[in-house]
């Protein structure tokens, strides 16, 4: 019961994980990102990776990428801004 607790207290934390060339290779050492909230911060981010994998982080990092204005086939628009969280784990922590 005390786990699905902290899982809804730190659902809106993780969006998601995020899939690219440069987090799979980052994988492969042991470092995960994820797209997170905008009002989130390391200690929840860390709290939260503990309450979702059962693993507990060596380190967060959070970077953020600001929105851009693009212009694509003759039509403007923006790229949304993303804040994002690399998580370093023990070499022996797998997230599953």
């Amino acid at each position: 019961m005390a786990d699905n607790n902290l899982k809804a207290k730190y659902a809106h934390v993780l969006r998601k994980p995020r899939i690219t060339e440069k987090a799979n290779k980052m994988a492969e050492s042991n470092v995960h990102a994820f797209e997170i909230a905008p009002s989130a911060n390391k200690m929840e981010v860390a709290r939260a990776v503990k309450a979702y994998y059962g693993v507990s982080p060596i380190k967060v990092r959070i970077a953020v990428n600001p929105s851009k204005k693009i212009f694509v086939r003759g039509k403007r628009g923006t790229k949304n801004a993303v804040k994002k969280a690399y998580v370093y784990l023990n070499k022996k922590d797998k997230l599953e």
